[in-house]
Order: structure tokens, then sequence, then C-alpha cells
């Protein structure tokens, strides 16, 4: 808690990780969270001393396995997390420049490639649904 005795912000980071697909359409990275049973773009919380931008660029790194190079930034956004402390989550649209492998594990147990429209009917929040809309807008699409 802070000095008022109110919950501190739980800062978060992530990104819309996007590729050319071999037709030329789009296609953004989901991951599967098996804690939560729910499909999301990859985030997570920043670490002491790290900026947004790191932090982003870093969970998406060990949550999909891929390297980004960080284009621009889309719309955020806050809300209660499962403990009720508020949070606030910065997304960037990123541009992969490396595919490391993808290694499922506790946190992640899939990533898939996928259209928009496909992305839309697997994301389980409406906050990453709007994400897609602001991807298109940032890409020019």
């Amino acid at each position: 808690m802070d000095q008022a005795g109110s919950p501190e912000v739980v800062r978060a980071a992530g990104g819309v990780p996007w590729r050319r697909a071999a037709d030329g359409g789009l296609e953004v990275l989901v991951v599967h969270r098996p804690r939560y049973d729910d499909w999301s773009f990859p985030k997570g919380k920043l670490d002491p001393g790290e900026t947004w931008e790191q932090a982003a660029v870093r969970e998406v790194w060990e949550e999909a396995g891929i390297v980004t190079v960080l284009g621009p930034e889309l719309a955020g956004t806050e809300y209660r997390d499962r403990h009720g402390r508020p949070k606030q989550v910065r997304y960037w649209a990123m541009d992969v420049t490396e595919d490391s492998g993808f290694e499922p594990g506790d946190e992640v147990d899939e990533r898939r490639w996928v259209t928009p429209p496909v992305a839309v009917a697997l994301l389980t929040y409406p906050r990453d649904r709007d994400l897609l809309d602001g991807l298109g807008e940032a890409l020019g699409r």
C-alpha cells in the first residue's frame, strides 16, 4: 500500500506481436495462460528498475519466444486484478525480428499466429480485442 493506505498500482507491459502472412495478410500472436484458462496478448509485471518498454520486450520474449522491435504504443488499459488491486498495462505494436522457438511452460502453454478475425474469436477479454483495432490504426490499415 502507498502512504495514504491505497493499494499500489500494479504496473505491467506487453505487446501485440504481428507479422505478414505468406498471402500478405496480417497475423498476430496470442498466448494461452493455463492458470487462468484465457487467451490474451503477452504481458507481465515490470521488474524493479525496468522501464515500461524494457518490460514489454522482455515479457513477449519470455512468454512467446520471439524477439521484437517496439512499434507505436497502443492504447493502454486499467482494471482491477484478481486481488482487487488497480492494474495499469501499457502495450506496443511489436514487429517480430526473430523466432527463438516456443517452449510451453506453466505461465504460457500455447501460442498461436492467427488472423485478426480469429484473434477476436479467441481472445478472452474485450480490452484485448480493442487492442486489435488500435493495431490496425497504428499500421495504417
